[in-house]
C-alpha cells in the first residue's frame, strides 16, 4: 500500500537525523543548589504534599530521581511554584539522606522492603489490652523492625478498663521500653493524650498497630481538631478492626515541638528485610558479649558467647531470653 501518491519529491519523504545532527545526550544533572527544603507530609497516587516553611506545597517526584520513592518524614529539596497556591505543582529533585527508616514487607517470604516512614525518632507501637485481643508476635515484630531501623521503641497499651496491663508489662519488662497505659474513658477526659504526649515533645513518632486497637482515636486526641481523621470500630464477629486510615500522614503537635505520623492499621508485618546481626546493637549490655561467638552466630545456638556471658553475670538472663526471642520471630507466624 502506497504511503505517498505519484507524484512525490524529497520534500514529502520523512527522513529520520543522524547521530550527528542531533543533541547529545548528557548525564549530568543541575545541582538544583536553590532548591527549598522540605518536608514529606504525606503521599496519594504520585502527588506528595509537602510543608515548606510554614506553606503547604503540592509537588511530584522529578523523572531523574528514577525509581527512588519519596516517603513521610523524607526532607526534601524542591524547586518550581513553591507558592502553595490551588492548582500549582511543585517538583522533588533530591531526597536527603535519612536518619532512620521503618520498613516492612508484605510477608516473611516476600523480598520487596517498602519504607513506610522515614527520619521517625520514635515508634510508638500502640496494642490494645482486649477487643481486639492483644497479638504478642505483632509487637515483637514491630520491636525488631523499629531496633533495625534505628528507632526508639515506646510501648501505647490501650483499653485498659477492659483488660489489666499486667501480663503484657511483664512480658516486656526486661527490654525497659517506655510505655503508656490509658482506658477509653481517659480518651474522651483528655488525660490519656495528655501522658502520651510527654513522650512525644520534641520527637517525631511514627504511630502502627493492628487495626481496631484505637491507635487514630489516639492521635485525633493529640491533634488539633482541623487535622483529625476519621475512625472506625471492632467488628463483633471477627474481632477484628476496619481499615480507615489508608495511608501515613504527619501531622504537628499543637503548642509542642514534634509530630506524630498515623500510619494504616496492619494485620501482618514482614521481617524478610531485616538483618538478624542488626537486632543485638539494641541490646547495648549483651553486645560486648558476642566478641566470643563463632562467625556467623545466630546467638542462639550452643556456641553461642552470651551464654557464658551471661553465666557470669554480666546481664540479667532475662534480657537474653528477650532478644532471642525477638530474634526468633522471624521464624513464627504472628498468631503462633
Amino acid at each position: 500500500m502506497r504511503r505517498y501518491g505519484k507524484h512525490t519529491d524529497e520534500d514529502d519523504i520523512r527522513t529520520r537525523p543522524g547521530r550527528r545532527n542531533t543533541r547529545p545526550r548528557t548525564n549530568i544533572r543541575p545541582k538544583h543548589e536553590d532548591a527549598a527544603e522540605g518536608m514529606v507530609l504525606t503521599v496519594d497516587r504520585g502527588r506528595l504534599t509537602c510543608l515548606v516553611d510554614d506553606r503547604v506545597v503540592m509537588a511530584m517526584k522529578a523523572r531523574e530521581l528514577g525509581r527512588k520513592a519519596a516517603v513521610v518524614g523524607d526532607r526534601v529539596a524542591l524547586v518550581g511554584d513553591l507558592t502553595g497556591k490551588k492548582d500549582t505543582l511543585a517538583r522533588i529533585v533530591r531526597i536527603e539522606e535519612r536518619d532512620s527508616v521503618l520498613r516492612r514487607t508484605a510477608d516473611d517470604d516476600d523480598p520487596f522492603e517498602r519504607v513506610v516512614v522515614a527520619n521517625a525518632d520514635q515508634l510508638a507501637i500502640v496494642t490494645a489490652l482486649a477487643d481486639p485481643e492483644p497479638r504478642p508476635r505483632l509487637i515483637d515484630r514491630c520491636l525488631v523492625a523499629a531496633f533495625d531501623g534505628g528507632l526508639e521503641p515506646l510501648l501505647v497499651l490501650t483499653k485498659s478498663d477492659l483488660a489489666p496491663p499486667d501480663e503484657i508489662l511483664e512480658l516486656y519488662g526486661a527490654l525497659d521500653i517506655p510505655y503508656v497505659v490509658t482506658s477509653r474513658a481517659e480518651l474522651e477526659t483528655g488525660d490519656a493524650a495528655d501522658r502520651v504526649r510527654e513522650q512525644l515533645d520534641g520527637r517525631v513518632t511514627a504511630f502502627v498497630g493492628h487495626s481496631g486497637v484505637g491507635k487514630t482515636t489516639l492521635v485525633n486526641a493529640l491533634v488539633s481538631q482541623d487535622r483529625r481523621r476519621s475512625t472506625g470500630h471492632v467488628n463483633a464477629v471477627t474481632g477484628r478492626g476496619r481499615h480507615t486510615t489508608t495511608s501515613a500522614l504527619a501531622l504537628p503537635l499543637p503548642e509542642m515541638e514534634g509530630w506524630v505520623i498515623d500510619t494504616p492499621g496492619v494485620r501482618s508485618f514482614g521481617l524478610a528485610h531485616v538483618d538478624p546481626s542488626r537486632v543485638i546493637h539494641a541490646f547495648p549490655d549483651l553486645e560486648s558479649g558476642t566478641e566470643g561467638c563463632p562467625r556467623a552466630c545466630s546467638h542462639d545456638e550452643p556456641d553461642c558467647a552470651l551464654d557464658d556471658w551471661v553465666a557470669q553475670g554480666h546481664a540479667d538472663p532475662a534480657r537474653l531470653y528477650s532478644l532471642r526471642r525477638l530474634l526468633a520471630t522471624r521464624d513464627r507466624k504472628e498468631g503462633d
